[in-house]
């Protein structure tokens, strides 16, 4: 699934209550009254549970939940492990709110709507600058706020639609990572293997079919790349850039800039 809703995708949300934590009392419970308007809570410390819309939710840190209009959530927890949760009413705007005829809006709600967020010191820095920006007021506080909500929203709905990657693929992103961040430094195939305790054969199958390149071919790649916005944004040279990125050949270079970019590099200076 890859649709998402109209309201992420532009200024189509209203933060409608202060964001807020709250670190719930010992004897905590809640069995809200129908909610007029969504509600976002990230769970941030803490051991809980939720019933919503009949489904029974474990409410752990990195918890991530939508409530929406009409729904009628019970919660409770631990009171050995009190919930600590960050959260904000808001509502998504048709796309003329001011039309007497205007549409329903989209929902905002991930599918489940609930997942465990896999980035969560992301989250949590997300909602600490929700907080502060929504709290001093003013008008740039406040569009900070309400894109702090629209990226945690993106969040939830990424992770509730991608499933989280395996071993393999954490190991094999990290690598390309690692690759493109300093593409000059030459890396040979078999160290790169040995980096995830692989063949040189099952890295090379595997990497491909990661990123659609063999490792070699993605390695030259990077550093065309690279080799690209050294030339289109700097005043140096081909010969310096290729020396920068650890030819020793300049016509070896060439060749291979073209090869990827259809044209030499002095078009690109």
């Amino acid at each position: 699934m890859t649709h998402l809703p109209a309201a992420l995708t532009g200024d189509r949300l209203r933060i409608t209550s202060p964001p807020t934590y709250w670190r719930c009392e010992p004897g905590w419970s809640w069995h809200a009254r129908p909610l007029a308007n969504h509600l976002l809570w990230y769970v941030l410390d803490g051991a809980g549970h939720l019933r919503l819309a009949g489904h029974d939710r474990e409410l752990a840190p990195g918890t991530g939940v939508v409530f929406e209009p009409g729904d009628e959530p019970v919660a409770g927890h631990d009171p050995r492990r009190r919930l600590l949760i960050f959260g904000m009413h808001f509502e998504a705007l048709a796309p003329d709110a001011e039309a007497p005829d205007a549409e329903p809006p989209d929902d905002v709600a991930p599918p489940d709507r609930w997942c465990r967020v896999r980035d969560q010191e992301l989250a949590a820095a997300l909602a600490r600058r929700c907080d502060l920006s929504y709290r001093r007021g003013d008008p740039l506080g406040r569009r900070q706020s309400q894109l702090c909500l629209e990226q945690l929203l993106c969040l939830l709905w990424e992770d509730s639609i991608h499933p989280a990657p395996g071993p393999a693929d954490a190991a094999l992103d990290e690598i390309t990572h690692v690759i493109r961040q300093d593409p000059g430094r030459r890396r040979t195939v078999a160290e790169l293997a040995s980096r995830v305790a692989l063949s040189r054969a099952q890295f090379t199958r595997r990497f491909t079919a990661h990123t659609g390149l063999p490792p070699a071919r993605y390695m030259i790649r990077a550093r065309v790349d690279r080799a690209r916005q050294l030339l289109t944004e700097t005043n140096l040279s081909a010969t310096q850039v290729a020396g920068l990125l650890g030819y020793t050949d300049l016509a070896h270079f060439s060749r291979q800039y073209k090869r990827h970019t259809g044209h030499p590099p002095g078009r690109d200076r």
